[in-house]
């Protein structure tokens, strides 16, 4: 379990995320589509995992503006952004902030990937949603780098991500 704060505020999450040089655990997501997607459906390229609580947040919003920037432009990569919005919300967004780069997914159902990957807060006001955390993967679906932001306030660490992908 993490230990992480909101608004400095304690906070806790179901559990770790997955260790560096781990395979990533199976989740099944949404689209904005509304089809569904696997984490193995993603093996066979670069993976950035950007993972927060909502979209609808100033923070969350930010990290997907910035990451469609910057990593979509990479060669074999794919930047998925997953939060337990609907997929109406993340399409919405998309459609309002010209975000085309990257692939939404939601973990609306019954938060299962959040569960898998140890992420979900347990406790305080966003309790059931996930913590603002970036994964990377290889293109055999191994993690490469994790980040657990300490605050959910904070952006997370954009260079060492990037570097993580390029290095994969």
């Amino acid at each position: 379990m993490a230990n992480i704060t909101l608004g400095g505020n304690p906070v806790h999450t179901s559990g770790n995320l997955p260790q560096v040089g781990s395979k990533a655990p199976e989740a099944i997501l949404v689209k904005t589509d509304l089809s569904k997607m696997s984490v193995s459906d993603l093996q066979g390229k670069k993976v950035l995992m950007n993972i927060f609580p909502s979209v609808n947040t100033g923070v969350c919003s930010k990290s997907v503006r910035q990451f469609n920037q910057e990593a979509a432009e990479l060669d074999n990569t794919v930047v998925v952004c997953i939060s337990r919005d609907l997929p109406f919300a993340q399409q919405q967004f998309c459609a309002a902030e010209g975000i085309e780069n990257v692939e939404m997914l939601s973990d609306y159902i019954a938060g299962a990937f959040g569960k898998s990957y140890g992420l979900e807060m347990t406790d305080g006001i966003f309790e059931a949603l996930h913590s603002r955390c970036v994964i990377v993967l290889d293109t055999d679906g191994t993690v490469r780098y994790t980040e657990q932001v300490p605050e959910i306030g904070e952006e997370p660490n954009y260079k060492a991500a990037l570097e993580a992908l390029m290095d994969g």
